[in-house]
């Protein structure tokens, strides 16, 4: 690491509401790049578009990398040598940089209203022609001033061309350059000029972000060239398609705020895992990596070109696997504001034995509130589930009976571990003659009443001898009514 040259990167997003997984896989990328050689990963926020702004939509921004484990060395919250921050407490950078260009005759002031523009691009249409400014450029020149749109004068008409760490050798004619807007008529910066003067400012070298800028690259370019830039590395990634693998996955289709995943019982962990394997992986079978893992073997040129598909069941899976990461008192700590109503005020050892009997079969944290609840609470007998068993329904009633008080009987003197009960359940087996699936299954739906269940002699040790000889007697006086 310390011959690699250190790298520079950023995540600039804009406080327009919630970050979606699309947008938090673009913070993931340039932050496993910067924090492999060693580099600088800078929060900067773009929030010059003022119609859209929402409020608190930073503090999320802020607690949402927080909470996937992603820090940055400079920021709106930890300062930094490069600030600010925010891009509406930078506009006199952005004023400076615009009269230089103006002086050097690569920006113009334009004094027409929209409704003048919209004509010109009606006539470009009637025309069949590409609606691009600069032919459409004022007759007269004024001098600009803020609260006047300042655009880029596209000086020099030739092909462009450039490199980039997923797409490889790019180009593009001269017929899609535009004049585009610089400062926007409330004096604010463009996400167009914005971010390529603080990127040069913050001396951004890895400019990582989705692959819908890539059609605006060429005016990118001439502005860079204006200003005598060094041009940084660029890294666009290709879109999250939806579950239908057809479309980007956006808002609009129900792409959920990461924070939604978190109050799921998604693990942080989980989803940073997941995001960093979407598009990417490191050319072997292993699919789970830690951070430390991700920032050893990231390498934008493993990125692939093509979109990838959000398949949420894999990000279960995934979660699933975290989860049996954890040690008992780390996954005990996390699941703190999952446990169900009924136990509340339980023993915590009963809730540390419980959860332990559990962990394996969490996809989410959130799964704790509806798969424990028997534990904590006498469960409803739902005597359909063992009448229309398709392995006990031919038994009859009177049968079930019988099976349920001979193994009443014979727990009513065994030892209460798990070792003990594994042995008297075997015997019982033995003694009636029983497949293991079938009378397993009748104790066990006795005991919870719930379609999933740990190892039976598991969670008999956990219930304890009253509550499983009280339950299983409830189930035989049901089957007799």
């Amino acid at each position: 690491m310390s011959d690699m040259k250190k790298v520079i990167t950023r995540f600039a997003p804009s406080p327009t509401g919630y970050i979606h997984i699309g947008n938090l896989r673009s913070a993931i990328y340039p932050y496993l790049l910067a924090k492999q050689t060693g580099g600088t990963y800078i929060l900067r926020i773009e929030d010059t578009d003022r119609a859209r702004y929402v409020e608190g939509a930073t503090e999320l921004i802020i607690e949402t990398l927080k909470w996937i484990g992603i820090s940055w060395d400079e920021g709106p919250d930890v300062g930094g040598p490069n600030g600010p921050y925010y891009q509406t407490e930078r506009v006199e950078t952005y004023y400076e940089y615009g009269r230089r260009l103006i002086e050097a005759g690569f920006a113009y002031a334009d004094p027409r209203t929209s409704e003048e523009i919209d004509k010109f691009r009606q006539e470009a249409v009637k025309n069949k022609q590409a609606f691009l400014i600069r032919n459409f450029r004022p007759e007269k020149e004024v001098e600009w001033e803020v609260g006047m749109p300042l655009r880029f004068k596209q000086k020099h008409l030739k092909p462009v061309s450039w490199d980039d760490a997923v797409y490889g050798k790019m180009s593009a004619g001269p017929e899609v350059l535009d004049d585009f807007i610089l400062i926007k008529k409330d004096g604010l910066p463009t996400y167009n000029f914005g971010h390529i003067v603080d990127d040069a400012e913050m001396k951004v070298t890895h400019v990582v972000r989705g692959q819908e800028y890539l059609s605006s690259m060429p005016n990118y370019l001439t502005l860079y060239d204006a200003l005598g830039m060094e041009r940084p590395v660029f890294v666009h990634l290709p879109h999250i398609l939806g579950s239908s693998g057809t479309k980007k996955l956006g808002k609009r289709d129900g792409a959920k705020s990461a924070s939604d995943y978190g109050k799921d019982g998604i693990l942080p962990e989980a989803m940073l895992n997941f995001l960093a394997g979407l598009g990417w992986n490191d050319g072997t079978e292993q699919e789970i990596y830690s951070m430390n893992e991700l920032i050893e073997k990231f390498s934008a040129d493993r990125i692939q070109r093509s979109g990838a598909r959000f398949d949420e069941k894999k990000l279960l899976w995934v979660n699933g696997q975290w989860i049996r990461r954890l040690s008992l008192d780390e996954l005990y700590e996390r699941c703190e504001e999952f446990w169900p109503e009924v136990a509340d005020g339980a023993n915590e050892d009963c809730k540390r034995a419980v959860l332990g009997l559990v962990q394996d079969r969490l996809k989410v944290l959130g799964d704790l509130r509806t798969m424990v609840d028997y534990f904590f609470v006498e469960p409803e007998v739902k005597l359909e589930m063992v009448l229309e068993d398709k392995r006990l329904k031919d038994y009859g009633r009177e049968k079930l009976s019988k099976m349920l008080g001979s193994a009443k009987a014979k727990l009513e003197v065994c030892e209460f571990d798990r070792e003990s009960l594994q042995v008297t359940l075997n015997e019982l087996l033995e003694e009636l003659g029983e497949k293991p699936a079938n009378l397993f299954s009748l104790i066990r739906v006795s005991l919870s009443w719930a379609p999933f269940s740990p190892a039976l002699n598991e969670m008999m040790e956990v219930l304890g001898r009253e509550k499983v000889l009280a339950r299983i007697e409830r189930a035989i006086e049901a089957l007799a009514e």
